[in-house]
Protein backbone atom coordinates (compact mmCIF):
# COMPACT_ATOMS: atom_id res chain seq x y z
CA UNK A 1 0.00 0.00 0.00
CA UNK A 2 1.55 3.34 -1.00
CA UNK A 3 2.00 6.61 1.39
CA UNK A 4 -1.14 8.14 -0.45
CA UNK A 5 -3.58 5.42 -0.68
CA UNK A 6 -6.82 6.79 1.87
CA UNK A 7 -5.88 10.38 1.41
CA UNK A 8 -8.85 12.31 0.64
CA UNK A 9 -7.83 14.25 -2.86
CA UNK A 10 -10.80 15.93 -4.01
CA UNK A 11 -14.44 17.11 -3.27
CA UNK A 12 -17.71 17.47 -5.21
CA UNK A 13 -20.46 18.97 -4.51
CA UNK A 14 -23.69 17.26 -6.65
CA UNK A 15 -26.91 19.63 -6.60
CA UNK A 16 -30.00 20.60 -8.02
CA UNK A 17 -28.41 24.05 -8.97
CA UNK A 18 -24.67 24.27 -9.91
CA UNK A 19 -25.30 28.42 -10.29
CA UNK A 20 -27.00 28.77 -7.30
CA UNK A 21 -24.35 26.70 -5.63
CA UNK A 22 -21.64 28.18 -6.90
CA UNK A 23 -22.72 32.06 -5.40
CA UNK A 24 -23.43 30.78 -2.04
CA UNK A 25 -20.22 28.95 -1.83
CA UNK A 26 -18.13 31.82 -3.38
CA UNK A 27 -19.35 34.17 -0.94
CA UNK A 28 -19.76 32.37 2.19
CA UNK A 29 -16.21 30.45 1.96
CA UNK A 30 -14.50 33.18 -0.99
CA UNK A 31 -13.71 29.88 -3.30
CA UNK A 32 -12.97 30.89 -7.15
CA UNK A 33 -13.98 28.89 -9.91
CA UNK A 34 -12.33 27.37 -13.00
CA UNK A 35 -13.58 25.33 -15.98
CA UNK A 36 -12.34 21.79 -16.70
CA UNK A 37 -11.02 22.21 -19.68
CA UNK A 38 -11.27 18.85 -22.01
CA UNK A 39 -14.20 16.83 -20.27
CA UNK A 40 -16.68 14.95 -21.97
CA UNK A 41 -19.63 17.51 -20.06
CA UNK A 42 -19.45 20.74 -18.23
CA UNK A 43 -17.62 20.84 -14.90
CA UNK A 44 -16.37 23.41 -12.92
CA UNK A 45 -13.63 23.15 -10.70
CA UNK A 46 -13.71 24.79 -7.16
CA UNK A 47 -10.32 26.94 -6.54
CA UNK A 48 -8.58 28.70 -3.91
CA UNK A 49 -5.84 30.68 -4.89
CA UNK A 50 -4.97 28.95 -8.20
CA UNK A 51 -5.50 25.64 -6.38
CA UNK A 52 -7.98 23.25 -7.38
CA UNK A 53 -9.62 21.11 -4.50
CA UNK A 54 -12.79 19.70 -6.01
CA UNK A 55 -15.96 20.16 -8.59
CA UNK A 56 -19.62 21.03 -8.75
CA UNK A 57 -21.60 19.47 -11.31
CA UNK A 58 -25.62 18.41 -11.30
CA UNK A 59 -27.14 15.77 -9.48
CA UNK A 60 -26.55 12.52 -11.82
CA UNK A 61 -30.30 11.36 -12.38
CA UNK A 62 -29.52 7.90 -11.65
CA UNK A 63 -28.27 9.13 -8.40
CA UNK A 64 -31.42 11.36 -8.07
CA UNK A 65 -34.03 8.27 -8.76
CA UNK A 66 -31.81 6.24 -5.96
CA UNK A 67 -33.40 8.91 -3.97
CA UNK A 68 -30.38 10.68 -3.47
CA UNK A 69 -30.37 14.31 -2.16
CA UNK A 70 -27.50 17.01 -2.88
CA UNK A 71 -24.79 16.11 -1.41
CA UNK A 72 -21.04 16.01 -0.78
CA UNK A 73 -18.81 13.81 -1.84
CA UNK A 74 -14.75 13.13 -1.43
CA UNK A 75 -12.38 11.17 -3.38
CA UNK A 76 -9.46 8.78 -1.49
CA UNK A 77 -6.58 7.95 -3.34
CA UNK A 78 -6.49 4.19 -4.35
CA UNK A 79 -3.20 2.34 -5.73
CA UNK A 80 -5.35 0.75 -8.11
CA UNK A 81 -9.10 1.49 -8.41
CA UNK A 82 -10.78 -1.80 -9.38
CA UNK A 83 -8.76 -3.50 -6.93
CA UNK A 84 -10.29 -1.75 -4.33
CA UNK A 85 -13.11 -1.67 -5.50
CA UNK A 86 -13.16 -5.80 -5.16
CA UNK A 87 -11.59 -5.48 -2.20
CA UNK A 88 -14.54 -2.99 -0.52
CA UNK A 89 -17.34 -5.46 -2.08
CA UNK A 90 -15.45 -8.40 -0.37
CA UNK A 91 -15.57 -6.30 3.20
CA UNK A 92 -19.44 -5.67 2.53
CA UNK A 93 -19.43 -2.76 0.53
CA UNK A 94 -21.75 -1.86 -1.98
CA UNK A 95 -20.45 -0.24 -5.67
CA UNK A 96 -22.97 2.02 -6.72
CA UNK A 97 -20.37 3.03 -9.75
CA UNK A 98 -18.27 0.53 -11.16
CA UNK A 99 -14.69 1.69 -12.48
CA UNK A 100 -14.96 4.02 -14.91
CA UNK A 101 -12.13 6.40 -16.33
CA UNK A 102 -11.89 10.30 -16.84
CA UNK A 103 -10.24 11.10 -19.93
CA UNK A 104 -6.89 12.54 -19.12
CA UNK A 105 -7.52 12.48 -15.77
CA UNK A 106 -8.12 9.51 -13.87
CA UNK A 107 -10.72 6.17 -12.97
CA UNK A 108 -12.93 6.32 -10.19
CA UNK A 109 -15.20 4.33 -8.72
CA UNK A 110 -18.48 5.11 -5.79
CA UNK A 111 -19.02 3.13 -3.14
CA UNK A 112 -21.14 3.02 -0.18
CA UNK A 113 -19.29 1.42 2.97
CA UNK A 114 -21.44 -1.55 4.65
CA UNK A 115 -23.29 0.52 6.84
CA UNK A 116 -24.34 2.99 4.19
CA UNK A 117 -21.83 6.11 3.50
CA UNK A 118 -21.30 6.85 0.06
CA UNK A 119 -17.57 7.55 -1.25
CA UNK A 120 -15.09 7.63 -4.45
CA UNK A 121 -12.04 5.56 -4.69
CA UNK A 122 -9.98 7.86 -6.78
CA UNK A 123 -6.52 7.51 -8.98
CA UNK A 124 -5.30 10.04 -10.90
CA UNK A 125 -3.52 9.33 -14.27
CA UNK A 126 -0.94 12.11 -13.46
CA UNK A 127 1.89 12.35 -10.75
CA UNK A 128 -0.22 12.87 -6.60
CA UNK A 129 -0.64 16.24 -5.66
CA UNK A 130 1.15 16.98 -2.46
CA UNK A 131 -0.80 17.86 0.48
CA UNK A 132 -0.54 20.98 2.97
CA UNK A 133 0.23 19.17 6.19
CA UNK A 134 -2.19 21.57 7.55
CA UNK A 135 -5.39 22.78 6.20
CA UNK A 136 -5.27 26.83 5.20
CA UNK A 137 -8.35 28.64 5.02
CA UNK A 138 -10.25 27.90 2.21
CA UNK A 139 -9.74 24.31 2.30
CA UNK A 140 -10.94 20.78 3.49
CA UNK A 141 -9.69 20.48 7.15
CA UNK A 142 -11.49 17.86 8.80
CA UNK A 143 -13.70 14.49 7.60
CA UNK A 144 -16.14 13.30 9.63
CA UNK A 145 -18.21 10.02 9.40
CA UNK A 146 -21.49 9.84 11.49
CA UNK A 147 -21.79 6.13 11.31
CA UNK A 148 -24.46 3.70 12.59
CA UNK A 149 -21.67 2.15 14.33
CA UNK A 150 -18.41 3.31 14.62
CA UNK A 151 -16.31 0.23 15.56
CA UNK A 152 -17.45 -1.91 12.51
CA UNK A 153 -17.12 1.52 10.30
CA UNK A 154 -13.32 1.63 11.60
CA UNK A 155 -12.86 -1.75 10.80
CA UNK A 156 -14.24 -1.06 7.11
CA UNK A 157 -12.12 1.33 6.69
CA UNK A 158 -8.94 0.18 8.12
CA UNK A 159 -8.96 -2.49 6.04
CA UNK A 160 -9.27 -0.73 3.42
CA UNK A 161 -7.12 2.09 3.65
CA UNK A 162 -5.06 1.11 6.38
CA UNK A 163 -6.18 4.32 8.26
CA UNK A 164 -5.20 4.34 12.00
CA UNK A 165 -6.93 5.22 15.15
CA UNK A 166 -5.22 8.37 16.86
CA UNK A 167 -6.77 10.24 19.66
CA UNK A 168 -10.15 9.43 20.83
CA UNK A 169 -12.94 11.50 22.93
CA UNK A 170 -15.38 10.19 25.39
CA UNK A 171 -18.73 12.36 24.62
CA UNK A 172 -20.52 10.69 27.30
CA UNK A 173 -23.91 9.39 26.39
CA UNK A 174 -22.96 9.80 23.36
CA UNK A 175 -20.44 7.68 23.04
CA UNK A 176 -16.75 7.55 21.80
CA UNK A 177 -15.66 10.00 18.99
CA UNK A 178 -12.64 7.85 17.64
CA UNK A 179 -10.08 9.75 15.27
CA UNK A 180 -8.26 8.63 12.84
CA UNK A 181 -5.58 9.16 10.21
CA UNK A 182 -2.43 7.81 8.45
CA UNK A 183 1.26 8.46 8.82
CA UNK A 184 1.22 10.81 11.76
CA UNK A 185 -1.85 12.79 10.64
CA UNK A 186 -5.73 13.30 11.78
CA UNK A 187 -7.82 12.82 9.18
CA UNK A 188 -11.57 13.58 10.83
CA UNK A 189 -13.24 11.54 13.60
CA UNK A 190 -15.87 9.19 13.32
CA UNK A 191 -18.99 8.40 15.75
CA UNK A 192 -22.35 5.94 16.16
CA UNK A 193 -25.51 8.28 15.32
CA UNK A 194 -27.53 8.89 17.80
CA UNK A 195 -30.75 6.80 17.75
CA UNK A 196 -32.88 9.80 17.03
CA UNK A 197 -30.55 11.05 14.45
CA UNK A 198 -33.03 11.90 11.36
CA UNK A 199 -30.26 11.10 8.70
CA UNK A 200 -28.75 7.96 7.37
CA UNK A 201 -24.68 7.32 8.09
CA UNK A 202 -22.61 9.74 5.94
CA UNK A 203 -19.85 11.57 5.90
CA UNK A 204 -19.70 15.37 6.54
CA UNK A 205 -16.75 17.83 5.43
CA UNK A 206 -15.45 20.51 7.33
CA UNK A 207 -13.59 23.95 5.47
CA UNK A 208 -11.30 26.13 7.21
CA UNK A 209 -12.30 29.61 7.38
CA UNK A 210 -11.10 33.00 8.64
CA UNK A 211 -13.82 33.90 10.84
CA UNK A 212 -16.61 31.77 11.79
CA UNK A 213 -19.16 33.85 12.70
CA UNK A 214 -18.85 35.95 9.90
CA UNK A 215 -18.91 32.96 7.76
CA UNK A 216 -22.20 31.69 9.60
CA UNK A 217 -23.63 35.04 9.25
CA UNK A 218 -23.42 34.47 5.40
CA UNK A 219 -24.89 31.32 5.48
CA UNK A 220 -27.90 32.89 7.01
CA UNK A 221 -27.91 35.89 4.60
CA UNK A 222 -27.57 33.19 1.27
CA UNK A 223 -30.60 31.42 2.20
CA UNK A 224 -28.66 28.40 3.91
CA UNK A 225 -28.93 26.78 7.52
CA UNK A 226 -26.77 26.45 10.70
CA UNK A 227 -28.08 23.09 11.18
CA UNK A 228 -25.93 23.09 14.45
CA UNK A 229 -23.45 25.23 16.83
CA UNK A 230 -21.28 27.09 16.34
CA UNK A 231 -19.32 25.18 19.87
CA UNK A 232 -15.84 24.90 20.92
CA UNK A 233 -13.77 21.59 20.23
CA UNK A 234 -10.80 20.29 22.11
CA UNK A 235 -7.80 22.43 20.88
CA UNK A 236 -10.40 25.42 21.41
CA UNK A 237 -11.04 25.17 17.82
CA UNK A 238 -14.88 26.34 17.06
CA UNK A 239 -17.49 24.60 14.69
CA UNK A 240 -20.85 24.91 13.37
CA UNK A 241 -22.81 22.18 10.67
CA UNK A 242 -25.09 23.98 8.06
CA UNK A 243 -26.77 23.08 5.04
CA UNK A 244 -26.32 24.97 1.42
CA UNK A 245 -29.53 26.49 -0.13
CA UNK A 246 -30.24 23.32 -1.93
CA UNK A 247 -30.04 20.84 1.09
CA UNK A 248 -25.98 19.64 0.82
CA UNK A 249 -24.82 19.31 3.99
CA UNK A 250 -21.03 20.65 5.05
CA UNK A 251 -19.22 22.30 8.22
CA UNK A 252 -17.58 25.02 8.69
CA UNK A 253 -14.25 25.07 11.47
CA UNK A 254 -12.56 28.32 12.53
CA UNK A 255 -9.53 28.59 15.15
Amino acid sequence: MSDTQGNFVWYELMTSDVNGAIKFYKDVIGWGTQAFEGGEMPYTMWTVGETPLGGVMTLPDEAKKMGAPPHWLAYVAADDVDALTKKAASLGAKTYMPPKDIPKVGRFSIIADPQGAVIALFKGSGPEMPRAAEATNGHFSWHELIAGEWESAFRFYSQLFGWQKTDAMDMGPMGTYQMYGKGGRTFGGMMTKRKDYPAPPHWLYYVKVNDLDAALARVKTGRGQVLNGPHEVPGGDRVAQCMDPQGAAFALHGK
